[in-house]
């Protein structure tokens, strides 16, 4: 087994592992390594030669290792089908995980075949450690990825494991962490019978004192100047001049107002307010209210600092109700030329689960794909790709391993299925942007007009213009909708709540002092719907131990993630 010696990352993103018992190996700069060290290294990298995990099993150099990584790509080029390539020195074998690679770097006296199966089942377990294979989830994930590459590969060789064995490995328990875990709590145990005794002596302490003070004043001492208002029997003690006194009036000049048995009613508050000038006022003062006020009149939005109360913070998120929940996201990735046309059109879809309760885990999904042909699905490694294909069903290989479960603020749900649409089709844009600028003398007249498809009904559209370096807020002389300029970035902002039949197009005219047309772009669009272009839903929840279908919601969401006139 591989034993873990020290580890030196020497990125932040890029955890780099050397092992100790590695140091009799030849130096790094020797081209020529020891023959019986035949993986040199294991690592992840992505298809632009970004390294995201590296382990080495001998002793080389970091500028050497980053170099064998950073060759690897430039060696592999577009619709080979082969899985390994050759260089004067090493030979790369490799295996591509969605948009990642696995690769293996050897000597070129190494065996390939045992190579291969050392490939294949490292490729089986980084979907057990990393359960999203992009770099957010490799890098989440590396530590546990490099123990699990030493159980694998063991000065260079492929140890004689399985992928059940390697987690169980990884996972042992120790004992003397037991051990320390128990002291540890018992010490927290014995603090907190400490502090309930504390508690409970004080509270003894102030119900004696209180008894014997229900006599007389009891012994009040009072330092400095001011007035202390008792709550005995609304008891005013005016203390004036320096120096302190005790319950027999030293230094004291004592005003009683009553010493009826019948208690007073409590005064208003208002009467113990301490008098104006005493003390900090809070607030803005008025220099700073006419700043505020100007700032206004130029266009900035003023945040007021409004303590808010709790139940808006709680409706801001809510939380989940239902024991199951799938979330449909497509991603909205477009660029429109100035002239017409498309320049890019890509759309990227999710398909996540939710699961609040352990006991619902074991469930397969049933989903129904729209009829749109340009749309390719791809699920996760661990689903059953024969099930969906045939029947349309998410499923785990494994029928008896639950899905994982928690709330959806703890890493934004499963991901069970991907799916990705590319077109050139300028029919397929949902929201259209034309730009017409013109110069008439020393000014420039902007026209801007879109045009909605019919496909969807947007929410929240906002049209972001920039413009050129203004002293005042644009002149505008015609609008569908609402707008807001905002002079710090200089930018006018163009929103309409809601585009549906009944305004599938709008304009908005406005004049600038004379400027040059390309000031104008590039124009950000922001907005979204509840419908999505490859319209996936979910029609049914499998229990796979019997009984009733647990419930479940769906929420479905297209979102623009850039989308832009260029």
């Amino acid at each position: 087994m591989g034993f873990p010696g020290k580890i030196c990352p020497p990125k932040p993103q890029i955890p780099f592992r050397f092992n100790s018992e590695q140091k009799h190996l030849p130096s790094s700069s020797s081209i020529r390594l020891d023959e019986k060290m035949v993986v040199l290294a294991a690592s992840i990298v992505g298809k632009s030669g970004k390294v995201l995990v590296s382990r080495q099993f001998v002793d080389m150099s970091r500028i050497r290792i980053e170099g064998l990584l950073a060759a690897f790509p430039k060696l592999i080029g577009s619709g080979k089908q082969h899985t390994y390539v050759e260089t004067e020195n090493v030979r790369y074998v490799y295996q591509p995980i969605e948009s990642l690679f696995l690769l293996l770097v050897t000597n070129k006296q190494s065996n390939i075949l045992e190579d291969l199966d050392t490939l294949r089942l490292l490729s089986k377990l980084v979907p057990e450690y990393s359960y999203s294979l992009d770099e957010e989830g490799i890098c989440r994930h590396a530590f546990e990825l490099i123990f699990a590459f030493d159980e694998v590969i063991a000065l260079g060789h492929k140890e004689n494991v399985t992928v059940a064995q390697v987690k169980q490995y990884c996972e042992m328990e120790s004992h003397e962490e037991k051990l320390h875990k128990l002291v540890m709590q018992s010490k927290i145990n014995e603090t907190k019978d400490v502090m309930k005794r504390k508690a409970s002596e004080i509270d003894k302490s102030k119900i004696e004192k209180n008894r014997g003070d229900k006599g007389g004043f009891g012994s009040l001492q009072s330092m400095g100047s001011g007035r202390i208002e008792s709550s005995f029997s609304d008891l005013s003690i005016s203390s004036s001049g320096a120096g302190f006194g005790s319950g027999s009036g030293f230094g004291l000049n004592s005003d009683v107002d009553s010493f009826s048995a019948k208690p007073k009613a409590r005064p208003p508050s208002s009467a113990t307010a301490p008098p104006k000038g005493l003390g900090m006022k809070l607030g803005k003062s008025q220099r700073t209210n006419q700043f505020l006020e100007s700032l206004k009149a130029e266009g900035e939005v003023i945040l007021e600092d409004v303590q808010p109360k709790l139940g808006q913070s709680r409706a801001a998120a809510p939380p989940l109700t239902d024991p199951i929940t799938l979330t449909v996201e497509e991603k909205l990735n477009v660029t429109l030329k100035r002239d017409g046309g498309v320049s890019n059109f890509d759309v990227q879809g999710t398909l996540s689960l939710q699961i609040l309760n352990q006991e619902d885990g074991l469930i397969q999904v049933q989903v129904q794909t729209g009829e749109n042909q340009a749309i390719s699905f791809k699920t996760h490694p661990n689903m059953n790709k024969e099930l969906f294909a045939n029947e349309s069903i998410l499923g785990l290989r494994d029928p008896n391993r639950p899905f994982p479960t928690g709330q959806a603020s703890d890493a934004g749900g499963v991901g069970l299925l991907k799916w990705r649409m590319q077109s050139s089709d300028e029919s397929m844009v949902p929201l259209t942007i034309n730009c017409w600028p013109s110069t008439s003398g020393n000014e420039t007249y902007v026209s801007i007009e879109y045009e909605a498809s019919s496909m969807f009904d947007l929410k929240n559209v906002v049209i972001s213009v920039p413009l050129p370096a203004l002293r005042e807020a644009p002149s505008v002389k015609q609008i569908d909708g609402e707008w807001r300029y905002d002079s710090r970035n200089s930018i006018l902002e163009w929103s309409v709540l809601l585009v549906d039949n009944s305004n599938r197009s709008g304009s908005l005219e406005f004049v600038v002092p004379q400027a040059d047309s390309s000031a104008f772009f590039p124009i950000s669009v922001s907005f979204m719907a509840t419908e999505t272009f490859s319209d996936l839903k979910v029609t049914n929840i499998i229990p796979l131990r019997g009984g009733n279908p647990p419930k479940f919601a769906q929420r479905t969401q297209l979102i623009t993630e850039n989308y832009q006139v260029v």
